[in-house]
């Protein structure tokens, strides 16, 4: 009698898919109650390798990262602080990060994707814009976001945030993953080496512009 269909697959995952898992550096994270990053070791699909317990403190879980402004990033007008699991290994496994943006008068947060990860903003103090682009139909979502209140960005979306006050306005951004990557639209078209000819012909933008942004952002490129 002919094995089921069911046995057979049954048996394929046994004999070829388990072992293969088995060869997979997962992370300890979610299986025990902490999993502080050793970041002098690489880092992998599943997060960074766990610190020796023996060597955890109450200082692995304590951070100052946020407590002050960050560098502002020109031309932005705005001040960066990461607290990601490269700043804060306790993150760890934990599908959490922060960031602190203070954000000037007239200052900007520019188009930019998290390609791992959804962000939520607690606005702290001010007011701005926030806004999204969807995927699928290119539909733009913007809305005032005053102080106290909050606004989400779905995972790897376009999105952007403006000061539109006279004062600082200071958010608190929360992330659903420890390294949630960051791409930044400017940086991505104007911060390289493609060619000012290869630029012109994906963006349509004329050569004497990207000429201009790729001086201001990132190696002026050989024009052919």
């Amino acid at each position: 009698m002919a094995p089921k269909p069911k046995a057979v697959l049954q048996y394929l995952v046994l004999v070829l898919l388990v072992p293969l898992l088995s060869l997979l550096p997962f992370s300890h994270a979610l299986s025990q109650d902490f999993c502080v990053a050793d970041l002098q070791r690489p880092d992998t699909p599943s997060g960074y390798p766990c610190k020796n317990p023996n060597s955890v403190t109450a200082d692995d879980f304590h951070s100052r990262a946020l407590a002050t402004a960050g560098p502002a990033a020109p031309p932005f007008n705005t001040g960066f602080a990461s607290a990601t699991v490269k700043q804060w290994p306790a993150m760890n496994g934990l599908n959490l990060a922060f960031t602190r943006l203070d954000i000037f008068p007239g200052g900007v947060v520019p188009m930019h994707t998290h390609p791992r990860a959804s962000e939520v903003i607690f606005v702290a103090e001010g007011s701005l814009y926030a806004g999204f682009i969807s995927a699928d139909a290119n539909k733009v979502y913007i809305k005032k976001v005053d102080k106290g209140e909050l606004f989400v960005f779905p995972q790897g979306l376009l999105h952007f945030l403006y000061n539109i006050g006279k004062s600082t306005a200071v958010v608190i951004a929360a992330y659903s993953n420890p390294n949630p990557g960051l791409q930044i639209v400017d940086f991505a078209l104007f911060g390289n080496n493609l060619t000012v000819p290869d630029v012109v012909k994906t963006t349509f933008i004329n050569a004497a512009e990207v000429l201009g942004l790729k001086a201001f952002f990132g190696p002026r490129s050989v024009e052919g």
